[in-house]
């Protein structure tokens, strides 16, 4: 059973990336994936959540998108507009269900995200 986050790199203010978080060892589409990320000298925070609904934190909130695609047993986040606050290591990891980091069990290793000009 394996999670790898992967997609980072450096970006821009304003720029885009995907990250991917793929699955190997089980089948995505019947986990709750969040992804999480981490700022130097910062808790980890959670920015965004997937089971039957969509969640997003304040601080993304109309600028990142979680998807899935089954058929790669994948799930996606897509970040526009990106800002230096974003900058950071970014996790994904299965759950019981959307809500608190405690509820989280399985991290995949992060990519990291570096936002500037």
């Amino acid at each position: 059973v394996q999670l790898q986050a992967s997609g980072g790199g450096l970006v821009q203010p304003g720029g885009s990336l995907r990250l991917s978080c793929i699955a190997s060892g089980f089948t995505l589409e019947h986990y709750v994936i969040g992804w999480f990320r981490q700022a130097p000298g910062l808790e980890r925070e959670g920015v965004s959540c997937i089971s039957s609904n969509t969640y997003y934190s304040d601080s993304v909130k109309g600028r990142f998108t979680i998807s899935r695609d089954n058929a790669k047993n994948t799930v996606y986040l897509q970040m526009n507009s990106l800002k230096p606050e974003d900058t950071a290591v970014y996790y994904c990891a299965t759950g019981e269900a959307c809500g608190p980091e405690n509820l989280f069990d399985y991290w995949g290793q992060g990519t990291l995200v570096t936002v500037s000009s």
